[in-house]
């Protein structure tokens, strides 16, 4: 089976063709060929006839998480510096162990840990910061390449306001960055996008050619956005021309020009909100990290009200943990604090934030993130205790959300074909 693309599931089968409600089956039937999903039914479907049955029952199908901001060299400083603000942190710790991946040995080292902890996590599919070290960003292309993981990779771009071991030189960063485009740029599984780190660290010209290399390759790109107070004075003072900080990335072609993911977008005023809507720019709500770094509650139900594409991000390292169910509990939590103070924004539900974390993040990637008909097979399949066998699948489904941990993944499949060790 797990060489094969075309099976039949046969178990409890849950996800959101939107943000307002489940589709959940009990003992329900799921078709795939070609890493593709056929069908959803309650009864076995003719179409299923000489395909392998894979037997999930008593199990729960979901779809694969979609993790849309992580940095992968701070998988090593997991939980380290958290009584720091955001900038004092990247100094205290990222800007320090970041270097180390200059050796392309200690990439080979760190990046299979990180990449077999995300996927045993159940994510399927990822938007992630490597670093300014094209090699190593190389190394972690090919190893979830091999893995067979849905994922963006960005070369990270720093050429000011940097620790000197992360400051490049403009042009050889550009230059760098484009050949780890053209090489990954028609990757069936791992694509590049243009990475400003955030707009303190790069220069105009830098982004200038970044601008540049995002329209010719048609590439999406991700960054940082009104994560901390700090960081949005610096932004200030280093742009003063430029109205908002979001102004900065849009001069220069970096905010919606092509798909962009920004991450935190957590201080911005009801114009700029408008604003991102109106671009079609993702933004990327880090719970955890937003709470670590003590950057602030993310306004997630004015973005969402506004019209602006809200996606789901961990963050390692500022967050803590590569498990999205935790993220989607603290979503929740968060949006509950957010309402009791502003009773106009209406606490997140378990369906929507599930939602964040599967499809709404997944169409970045295309067909993904649900187990709707025409999709990638992209899906996990989870224990259910004996003691919640009674249940419908929608509680089954809160309980794992809640209460389970990866260890309850059993199994994780791209495209049709496992991924889980």
């Amino acid at each position: 089976m797990e060489n094969h693309d075309s099976f039949v599931l046969h178990g409890n089968i849950i996800y959101t063709p939107d943000k307002n409600k489940f589709i959940s089956l009990k003992d329900g039937w799921m078709v795939v060929e070609k890493g593709k999903i056929i069908s959803v039914s309650a009864e076995k479907p003719a179409s299923a006839a000489g395909l392998p049955i894979k037997d999930c029952k008593g199990k729960l199908i979901m779809p694969g998480f979609a993790d849309l901001h992580l940095h992968a060299p701070q998988f090593i400083q997991i939980g380290m510096g958290m009584d720091y603000k955001l900038l004092d942190w990247l100094d205290g710790y990222t800007f320090k162990e970041e270097p180390k991946f200059a050796d392309p040995d200690y990439a080979r080292q760190i990046y299979p840990i990180f990449v077999d902890e995300m996927t045993a996590c159940g994510t399927t599919a990822s938007a992630i910061f490597a670093t300014i070290h094209k090699e190593s960003t190389d190394i972690l292309c090919d190893i979830l390449a091999q893995k067979g993981v849905r994922a963006y990779v960005g070369k990270v771009n720093m050429d000011t306001n940097s620790a000197p071991a992360l400051t490049e030189e403009t042009a050889k960063s550009l230059q760098d960055t484009e050949a780890f485009i053209e090489k990954w740029q028609n990757h069936p599984l791992v694509r590049p996008i243009i990475t400003p780190r955030f707009v303190p660290s790069v220069t105009a010209d830098m982004m200038t050619g970044l601008g540049k290399l995002a329209e010719k390759y048609q590439v999406p790109v991700q960054s940082h956005l009104s994560e901390n107070p700090g960081e949005i004075q610096l932004v200030k003072e280093l742009f003063p021309q430029d109205k908002y900080y979001m102004s900065v990335y849009d001069r220069f072609g970096l905010f919606g020009q092509t798909p962009t993911l920004m991450a935190h977008c957590i201080h911005l005023s009801a114009e700029e909100i408008a604003i991102m809507a109106g671009k079609n720019v993702y933004a990327v709500h880090c719970p955890a990290s937003n709470l670590n770094l003590t950057s602030g509650l993310m306004p997630l139900r004015k973005l969402l009200d506004a019209g602006v594409k809200v996606v789901m991000g961990s963050d390692i390292g500022g967050g803590h943990t590569l498990y999205m169910p935790h993220e989607i509990v603290r979503a929740i939590e968060i949006s509950k604090i957010r309402s009791i103070e502003h009773p106009e924004e209406k606490a997140l539900r378990l369906s929507e934030a599930f939602y964040l974390a599967t499809k709404a993040g997944g169409e970045f990637f295309g067909q993904t993130g649900s187990l709707e008909t025409g999709y990638s097979a992209d899906f996990l399949i989870t224990d259910v205790p004996d003691f919640q066998q009674g249940r419908t699948v929608e509680e089954q489904l809160q309980y794992f959300i809640y209460h389970g941990t990866a260890q309850d993944i059993r199994e994780v499949y791209v495209n049709g074909l496992s991924v889980k060790n």
